[in-house]
């Protein structure tokens, strides 16, 4: 999920710097999802090692 992330920001950059705004936010846009989602399961992964235990 984080390579995702990874991978749209940089498509984000490189849209932007060549101009493309329209791309460039949709790409930004779909990183700051899939880093949230990464970020909820990331917690919850913790959370349930934690109770494991």
């Amino acid at each position: 999920m984080l390579r995702w992330t990874i991978t749209f920001v940089i498509i984000a950059i490189i849209a932007g710097v060549l101009g493309f705004g329209g791309i460039a936010g949709a790409s930004a846009g779909i990183a700051k999802i899939c880093f949230f989602i990464f970020l909820i399961l990331f917690v919850l992964s913790l959370f349930k090692g934690l109770v494991k235990k």
